[in-house]
């Protein structure tokens, strides 16, 4: 029988801090990137919005948007846990959750290569890398698990 380590029930807690405090991040996107960047070109005209600069629509809408995938991605990974904890981690909806999570993790890498088109910076650029070679990972990672299923399936038939 399969012991669950202490690690596990440790990355299970950091991750939901993570999730519920992604939550908090993507709802709070235009007052980071108002406060983080500086970007005070909003104009105000009796008490309404006039004008936004179009710097803050474009970074509002790429980090919220990959704060969403990045919110998605930290929902699949508490089902993950939730099998692993279980003692049952090979099972079809893990594999489909690591699709998932290639998927998301592709969406974040085109944002990023979008915003590096608008405003190169080298950490853009770094963020295209990593989740390009996260979406790979995780399609090697599904596959595997794939695998992995198939052989289990097989083996509790022959017993």
């Amino acid at each position: 029988m399969y012991k669950n380590s202490w690690v596990h029930y440790v990355t299970k807690i950091v991750v939901d801090i993570m999730f519920y405090g992604g939550i908090l991040a993507c709802l709070a996107t235009p007052w980071i990137v108002v406060h983080l960047f500086g970007l005070t070109e909003i104009y105000l005209a009796q008490g309404c919005v006039f004008a936004i600069s179009s710097t803050f629509i474009h970074l509002t809408a790429i980090f919220f948007l990959s704060g969403v995938c990045g919110v998605y991605i930290l929902w699949q990974f508490k089902k993950l846990f939730k099998t692993l904890l279980g003692g049952n981690p090979f099972v079809p909806a893990n594999v489909n959750c690591f699709r998932k999570i290639a998927v998301a993790s592709l969406i974040i890498a085109i944002l990023f290569a979008i915003r590096c088109i608008i405003y190169f910076t080298f950490a853009s650029a770094v963020v295209v890398v990593i989740f390009a070679l996260a979406t790979l990972f995780c399609l090697t990672l599904k596959d595997l698990f794939k695998q992995a299923v198939d052989h289990k399936q097989e083996n509790d038939l022959t017993v």
